[in-house]
């Protein structure tokens, strides 16, 4: 078995592709092509995933309390990011659903940079590069995406509502 060196970004990312799946049915393939990375990289994110006890030992199942207790309170601390620049692209963390409905508009825009996006706002980094290309096409993954943004980016008030937005998509998760 390959050595574990630590999480990475699209690890978290096929964790979220795989929630997202309402029938549970999906191949390395499928996930690979959903969230434009290779088999191989799927793969090894599931290695290093079940290594860190966040999916089940045959690779098919989230365990999601410990997948949420690593997003709340380890995600900020692995893969922290700032807001940058003003650029066009997707929305995310509190300028997106869910989130945005429970904050008032008078707050910064963040965006993941896209030359398709339709809003101006602050450049966060996306977990993995491809995710604003992609996200549109799967509700769920985009707002568990956005969710996630928020826990790295946001106030102490938007945290509190990422988590509670998470736990209610998470607990319904196969």
């Amino acid at each position: 078995m390959k050595k574990h060196n630590g999480m990475r970004p699209q690890d978290i990312v096929v964790l979220l592709k795989i929630i997202s799946i309402s029938d549970g049915k999906w191949r390395n393939i499928d996930i690979a092509n959903a969230i434009g990375i290779s088999p191989s990289e799927v793969s090894e994110a599931l290695n290093r995933c079940k290594i860190a006890k966040l999916i089940d030992s045959k690779k098919r199942k989230v365990n999601i309390n410990s997948f949420t207790e690593f997003l709340v309170y380890g995600l900020k601390y692995v893969f922290p990011t700032e807001p940058g620049a003003i650029v066009k692209g997707t929305p995310t963390a509190h300028s997106a659903s869910p989130i945005k409905e429970h904050i008032s508009s008078d707050a910064d825009v963040y965006v993941w940079a896209n030359a398709k996006g339709t809003h101006r706002g602050q450049a966060i980094e996306p977990l993995y590069k491809t995710l604003p290309q992609i996200v549109q096409e799967d509700k769920l993954f985009y707002e568990l995406l956005t969710i996630l943004d928020t826990i790295r980016v946001g106030r102490v008030r938007e945290i509190q509502i990422a988590i509670e937005e998470l736990n209610k998509r998470l607990k319904n998760a196969w």
